[in-house]
Protein backbone atom coordinates (compact mmCIF):
# COMPACT_ATOMS: atom_id res chain seq x y z
CA UNK A 1 0.00 0.00 0.00
CA UNK A 2 1.03 3.37 -1.09
CA UNK A 3 1.46 6.53 1.05
CA UNK A 4 -0.95 8.26 -1.41
CA UNK A 5 -3.35 5.16 -0.82
CA UNK A 6 -2.83 5.93 3.00
CA UNK A 7 -3.26 9.55 2.96
CA UNK A 8 -5.46 10.41 0.14
CA UNK A 9 -8.72 9.32 2.64
CA UNK A 10 -7.95 11.24 5.55
CA UNK A 11 -7.43 14.35 2.88
CA UNK A 12 -10.54 14.21 1.99
CA UNK A 13 -12.11 13.42 4.87
CA UNK A 14 -10.66 16.75 6.06
CA UNK A 15 -11.35 18.72 2.94
CA UNK A 16 -14.91 17.44 3.29
CA UNK A 17 -15.42 18.43 6.61
CA UNK A 18 -14.06 22.12 5.67
CA UNK A 19 -16.57 22.84 2.84
CA UNK A 20 -19.21 21.88 4.83
CA UNK A 21 -18.61 24.24 7.63
CA UNK A 22 -17.68 26.62 5.59
CA UNK A 23 -21.27 26.19 3.19
CA UNK A 24 -23.05 26.30 7.00
CA UNK A 25 -20.98 29.28 8.15
CA UNK A 26 -22.68 32.49 7.85
CA UNK A 27 -21.19 35.15 5.32
CA UNK A 28 -21.83 38.83 5.66
CA UNK A 29 -23.51 40.50 2.92
CA UNK A 30 -21.35 43.10 1.46
CA UNK A 31 -22.74 46.43 0.95
CA UNK A 32 -22.69 46.93 -2.53
CA UNK A 33 -24.20 43.66 -2.81
CA UNK A 34 -26.96 45.00 -0.75
CA UNK A 35 -27.72 48.22 -2.48
CA UNK A 36 -27.33 46.09 -6.04
CA UNK A 37 -29.69 43.38 -5.33
CA UNK A 38 -32.27 45.92 -4.38
CA UNK A 39 -32.95 46.74 -8.09
CA UNK A 40 -33.62 43.26 -9.02
CA UNK A 41 -37.08 42.29 -9.74
CA UNK A 42 -36.58 38.56 -8.21
CA UNK A 43 -39.65 35.51 -7.61
CA UNK A 44 -40.95 35.44 -4.14
CA UNK A 45 -40.12 31.58 -3.57
CA UNK A 46 -36.75 32.76 -4.21
CA UNK A 47 -36.64 33.92 -0.75
CA UNK A 48 -39.26 31.88 0.43
CA UNK A 49 -39.47 28.61 2.56
CA UNK A 50 -42.05 27.13 0.48
CA UNK A 51 -40.29 26.87 -2.70
CA UNK A 52 -41.38 24.42 -5.23
CA UNK A 53 -39.59 21.24 -4.78
CA UNK A 54 -37.15 21.64 -7.20
CA UNK A 55 -35.46 25.27 -6.00
CA UNK A 56 -35.08 24.37 -2.41
CA UNK A 57 -31.28 23.55 -2.71
CA UNK A 58 -31.09 26.23 -4.52
CA UNK A 59 -32.80 28.88 -2.59
CA UNK A 60 -31.36 27.29 0.98
CA UNK A 61 -27.63 27.62 -0.99
CA UNK A 62 -28.56 31.41 -1.91
CA UNK A 63 -30.05 32.57 1.16
CA UNK A 64 -26.55 31.22 3.48
CA UNK A 65 -24.04 32.27 0.76
CA UNK A 66 -25.99 34.96 -1.33
CA UNK A 67 -24.18 33.65 -5.17
CA UNK A 68 -24.59 35.10 -8.36
CA UNK A 69 -24.65 34.38 -12.13
CA UNK A 70 -23.00 36.51 -14.85
CA UNK A 71 -25.39 38.55 -17.55
CA UNK A 72 -24.90 35.62 -20.09
CA UNK A 73 -26.27 32.83 -17.80
CA UNK A 74 -28.79 34.92 -16.56
CA UNK A 75 -30.04 36.14 -19.86
CA UNK A 76 -29.90 32.24 -20.96
CA UNK A 77 -31.96 31.13 -17.92
CA UNK A 78 -34.58 33.73 -18.65
CA UNK A 79 -34.88 31.96 -22.19
CA UNK A 80 -35.59 29.02 -20.71
CA UNK A 81 -37.88 29.52 -18.12
CA UNK A 82 -35.65 28.91 -15.31
CA UNK A 83 -35.02 31.15 -12.01
CA UNK A 84 -31.72 31.19 -10.34
CA UNK A 85 -32.65 29.08 -7.46
CA UNK A 86 -33.30 26.44 -9.82
CA UNK A 87 -30.21 26.99 -11.61
CA UNK A 88 -28.42 26.41 -8.56
CA UNK A 89 -29.96 23.57 -7.41
CA UNK A 90 -28.86 21.35 -10.46
CA UNK A 91 -25.54 22.53 -9.87
CA UNK A 92 -25.54 21.39 -6.33
CA UNK A 93 -26.95 18.02 -7.38
CA UNK A 94 -24.74 17.80 -9.70
CA UNK A 95 -21.75 18.75 -7.54
CA UNK A 96 -23.05 15.28 -5.22
CA UNK A 97 -23.42 13.06 -7.86
CA UNK A 98 -20.33 13.83 -9.05
CA UNK A 99 -18.63 13.58 -5.69
CA UNK A 100 -20.46 10.66 -4.63
CA UNK A 101 -20.35 8.44 -7.83
CA UNK A 102 -16.37 8.01 -7.46
CA UNK A 103 -16.67 7.18 -3.85
CA UNK A 104 -19.47 4.95 -4.11
CA UNK A 105 -17.09 2.59 -7.07
CA UNK A 106 -14.21 3.11 -4.42
CA UNK A 107 -16.22 2.20 -1.74
CA UNK A 108 -16.65 -1.14 -3.96
CA UNK A 109 -13.38 -1.89 -5.13
CA UNK A 110 -12.44 -1.83 -1.23
CA UNK A 111 -14.80 -4.29 -0.70
CA UNK A 112 -13.07 -6.44 -3.26
CA UNK A 113 -10.08 -5.66 -1.31
CA UNK A 114 -8.59 -3.65 -4.82
CA UNK A 115 -6.56 -0.70 -4.67
CA UNK A 116 -9.71 2.24 -4.09
CA UNK A 117 -6.78 5.06 -4.63
CA UNK A 118 -8.52 6.77 -8.12
CA UNK A 119 -12.12 6.58 -7.32
CA UNK A 120 -11.21 9.05 -3.98
CA UNK A 121 -9.28 11.32 -5.93
CA UNK A 122 -11.71 11.19 -8.96
CA UNK A 123 -14.64 12.45 -6.46
CA UNK A 124 -13.10 16.09 -6.37
CA UNK A 125 -12.70 16.33 -9.84
CA UNK A 126 -16.52 15.00 -10.51
CA UNK A 127 -17.36 17.67 -7.96
CA UNK A 128 -16.60 20.12 -9.46
CA UNK A 129 -17.33 18.69 -13.07
CA UNK A 130 -20.98 18.24 -11.60
CA UNK A 131 -21.10 22.04 -10.13
CA UNK A 132 -20.31 23.45 -13.44
CA UNK A 133 -21.85 21.23 -15.91
CA UNK A 134 -25.39 23.45 -16.11
CA UNK A 135 -23.58 26.40 -16.50
CA UNK A 136 -21.41 24.54 -19.86
CA UNK A 137 -24.66 23.37 -20.69
CA UNK A 138 -26.71 26.60 -20.83
CA UNK A 139 -23.52 27.98 -22.74
CA UNK A 140 -23.82 25.33 -25.40
CA UNK A 141 -27.27 25.65 -26.46
CA UNK A 142 -26.76 29.19 -26.31
CA UNK A 143 -27.35 29.32 -30.08
CA UNK A 144 -30.13 27.05 -30.00
CA UNK A 145 -32.19 29.22 -27.25
CA UNK A 146 -31.82 32.42 -29.44
CA UNK A 147 -33.02 30.38 -32.76
CA UNK A 148 -36.30 28.88 -30.70
CA UNK A 149 -37.22 32.37 -28.90
CA UNK A 150 -36.98 33.98 -32.43
CA UNK A 151 -38.99 31.40 -33.78
CA UNK A 152 -41.49 31.80 -30.90
CA UNK A 153 -41.40 35.94 -31.28
CA UNK A 154 -42.43 35.63 -35.44
CA UNK A 155 -45.62 33.56 -33.96
CA UNK A 156 -46.48 36.33 -31.51
CA UNK A 157 -46.10 39.23 -34.33
CA UNK A 158 -48.79 36.78 -36.54
CA UNK A 159 -50.55 36.47 -34.09
CA UNK A 160 -50.24 40.24 -33.11
CA UNK A 161 -51.39 41.35 -36.54
CA UNK A 162 -53.72 39.26 -36.69
CA UNK A 163 -55.30 40.87 -33.41
CA UNK A 164 -54.82 44.29 -35.19
CA UNK A 165 -56.70 43.61 -38.29
CA UNK A 166 -60.06 42.62 -35.80
CA UNK A 167 -59.88 46.16 -34.78
CA UNK A 168 -58.27 45.76 -31.70
CA UNK A 169 -55.80 48.28 -30.31
CA UNK A 170 -51.95 48.24 -30.36
CA UNK A 171 -52.09 47.14 -26.49
CA UNK A 172 -55.16 44.83 -26.32
CA UNK A 173 -53.25 43.32 -29.28
CA UNK A 174 -50.38 43.01 -27.87
CA UNK A 175 -52.09 41.85 -24.56
CA UNK A 176 -54.59 39.00 -26.29
CA UNK A 177 -51.37 37.75 -28.35
CA UNK A 178 -49.31 37.15 -25.50
CA UNK A 179 -52.04 35.25 -23.50
CA UNK A 180 -52.62 32.63 -26.51
CA UNK A 181 -49.37 30.59 -24.85
CA UNK A 182 -47.53 29.47 -21.99
CA UNK A 183 -44.41 29.45 -23.76
CA UNK A 184 -41.07 30.90 -22.37
CA UNK A 185 -41.02 34.22 -24.46
CA UNK A 186 -44.68 34.58 -24.64
CA UNK A 187 -44.60 34.22 -20.78
CA UNK A 188 -41.84 36.97 -20.72
CA UNK A 189 -43.84 38.97 -22.57
CA UNK A 190 -46.94 38.63 -20.46
CA UNK A 191 -44.75 39.81 -17.89
CA UNK A 192 -43.79 43.01 -19.22
CA UNK A 193 -47.04 43.49 -20.22
CA UNK A 194 -48.38 43.27 -16.64
CA UNK A 195 -45.98 45.53 -15.13
CA UNK A 196 -46.55 48.38 -17.61
CA UNK A 197 -50.23 48.19 -16.96
CA UNK A 198 -49.70 47.88 -13.42
CA UNK A 199 -47.62 51.01 -13.49
CA UNK A 200 -50.39 52.30 -15.77
CA UNK A 201 -47.82 53.03 -18.87
CA UNK A 202 -48.04 51.92 -22.38
CA UNK A 203 -46.14 48.88 -22.42
CA UNK A 204 -43.79 49.79 -25.84
CA UNK A 205 -41.26 50.56 -23.69
CA UNK A 206 -40.91 47.50 -21.21
CA UNK A 207 -41.21 45.51 -24.14
CA UNK A 208 -38.11 47.13 -25.94
CA UNK A 209 -36.67 47.20 -22.36
CA UNK A 210 -37.30 43.31 -22.48
CA UNK A 211 -35.76 42.44 -25.90
CA UNK A 212 -32.59 44.74 -24.83
CA UNK A 213 -31.97 42.56 -21.83
CA UNK A 214 -32.60 39.43 -23.71
CA UNK A 215 -30.81 40.24 -26.55
CA UNK A 216 -33.59 40.27 -29.27
CA UNK A 217 -33.65 42.96 -31.27
CA UNK A 218 -36.92 41.36 -33.17
CA UNK A 219 -38.77 42.35 -30.30
CA UNK A 220 -37.10 45.60 -30.24
CA UNK A 221 -38.56 46.08 -33.72
CA UNK A 222 -42.31 45.46 -32.23
CA UNK A 223 -41.78 47.91 -30.08
CA UNK A 224 -40.37 50.45 -31.98
CA UNK A 225 -43.42 49.84 -34.90
CA UNK A 226 -46.49 49.37 -32.18
CA UNK A 227 -45.47 52.26 -30.74
CA UNK A 228 -46.57 53.97 -34.07
CA UNK A 229 -49.93 53.74 -32.52
CA UNK A 230 -49.63 56.82 -30.91
CA UNK A 231 -49.28 58.92 -33.58
CA UNK A 232 -52.40 57.28 -35.40
CA UNK A 233 -50.31 55.15 -38.00
CA UNK A 234 -51.95 52.72 -39.78
CA UNK A 235 -50.04 49.24 -38.24
CA UNK A 236 -51.62 46.35 -40.04
CA UNK A 237 -49.46 47.08 -43.53
CA UNK A 238 -46.41 47.70 -41.40
CA UNK A 239 -46.54 45.27 -39.25
CA UNK A 240 -46.66 42.68 -42.06
CA UNK A 241 -44.30 44.12 -44.20
CA UNK A 242 -42.14 44.09 -40.54
CA UNK A 243 -43.10 40.33 -39.99
CA UNK A 244 -42.04 39.31 -43.35
CA UNK A 245 -38.46 41.42 -43.42
CA UNK A 246 -37.88 38.88 -39.87
CA UNK A 247 -39.21 35.74 -41.59
CA UNK A 248 -36.80 36.17 -44.51
CA UNK A 249 -33.77 36.68 -41.81
CA UNK A 250 -34.55 33.98 -39.59
CA UNK A 251 -34.98 31.88 -42.92
CA UNK A 252 -31.29 33.05 -44.29
CA UNK A 253 -29.84 32.31 -40.74
CA UNK A 254 -31.41 29.01 -41.09
CA UNK A 255 -29.69 27.86 -44.65
CA UNK A 256 -26.54 29.44 -43.10
CA UNK A 257 -26.60 26.94 -40.19
CA UNK A 258 -27.51 24.24 -42.48
CA UNK A 259 -25.09 24.69 -44.79
CA UNK A 260 -21.87 25.14 -42.46
CA UNK A 261 -23.45 20.94 -41.00
CA UNK A 262 -23.14 20.33 -44.64
CA UNK A 263 -19.74 21.47 -44.57
CA UNK A 264 -18.74 19.92 -41.71
CA UNK A 265 -20.39 16.19 -43.31
CA UNK A 266 -18.02 16.36 -45.85
CA UNK A 267 -15.05 16.48 -43.79
CA UNK A 268 -16.09 12.52 -43.08
CA UNK A 269 -17.11 11.63 -46.63
CA UNK A 270 -13.79 12.65 -47.72
CA UNK A 271 -12.07 10.53 -45.12
CA UNK A 272 -13.62 6.44 -46.39
CA UNK A 273 -12.55 8.04 -49.67
CA UNK A 274 -8.83 8.71 -48.69
CA UNK A 275 -9.07 5.74 -46.52
CA UNK A 276 -9.71 3.63 -49.20
CA UNK A 277 -7.42 5.20 -52.05
CA UNK A 278 -4.56 4.85 -49.51
CA UNK A 279 -5.17 0.87 -49.06
CA UNK A 280 -4.64 0.49 -53.32
CA UNK A 281 -1.65 2.87 -52.86
CA UNK A 282 0.38 1.30 -49.97
CA UNK A 283 1.74 -1.63 -52.12
CA UNK A 284 3.13 0.71 -55.33
CA UNK A 285 4.52 3.24 -52.18
CA UNK A 286 6.20 0.14 -50.02
CA UNK A 287 7.52 -1.96 -53.24
CA UNK A 288 9.04 1.68 -54.22
CA UNK A 289 10.81 1.85 -50.98
CA UNK A 290 12.24 -1.63 -50.67
CA UNK A 291 13.70 -1.33 -54.21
Amino acid sequence: MTALAVFAPGMLLVIGVFWIVLAFRPEHVQLGDALASLGDVRPAHETDADAPPSERLGTWWLRRRGAAVSPATERALELTGRTVAAHYSHKLVGAIVGFTGPLAIGLVMTLVRVDATLPLLLSLGGAVLGFFWPDLALRGAGATLAADANESLLTYFDLVTLERMANQSATQSLHAAAALSDTTIFTQVRGALERARLEQRMPFGELKALGQRLELPALVDLADVMRLDESGAALSNTLRARVKELRDAHLTDMKMAATAVSERMTVFMVLPSMVFGLIFLAPPILKLLSG
